[in-house]
């Protein structure tokens, strides 16, 4: 799907498809469903970032499920993999060191909170990534709750103008 008008007049279950692939939350993907059609991509984002201060637990747990652990490569079979992919471009892999800290970050941050550890990692490097992980690692429970929903929707932003406007992170 490349524009808009081809989202706002596609059949729910393409539209449907679609929005999964940018945040895999039903409850989400309902709510910017039910506001179609938009007049422009501007208006989507907003209904984006409306229905993601709805989202429960169930559609956090699904949502994470779609994501790999950041430095670690994309299951084709339970992640968006081309997606993953390309957004975290910025992750040296054959950086031995930054790899170890980043597997080591992300282990500590699933015993503190319980979740995988979720950035926009497009336009960001390994070592900003990094530095992300190590200050969220402080957060109260509620309050990276909070920041991971906002990464979160900064990505199905992002993957959605790829999809509506052809345009990639």
């Amino acid at each position: 799907m490349r524009d808009l008008d081809a989202f706002n007049a596609a059949g729910r279950e393409d539209a449907r498809a679609v929005l999964l692939t940018c945040l895999d939350a039903p409850g989400w993907v309902d709510r910017v469903l039910a506001g179609r059609p938009y007049a422009d991509l501007g208006e989507v984002e907003a209904a984006l970032l409306a229905a993601s201060a709805t989202i429960d637990d169930a559609d956090l747990v699904a949502a994470l499920a779609r994501h790999p652990r950041i430095g670690e490569r994309a299951d084709a079979d339970r992640h968006d993999a081309e997606h993953s992919a390309r957004e975290q471009s910025g992750v040296d892999h054959a950086d031995a060191d930054l790899a170890r800290r980043l597997e080591e970050g992300n282990r500590a941050y699933e015993q503190r909170f319980g979740r995988v550890f979720i950035v926009r990692a497009a336009g960001r490097s390994g070592p900003e990534i990094l530095e992300h992980l190590r200050q969220r690692l402080d957060n109260s429970d509620e309050l990276e709750r909070a920041a991971t929903v906002d990464q979160l929707t900064q990505i199905a932003v992002l993957r959605l103008r790829e999809q509506l406007a052809g345009t990639v992170a």
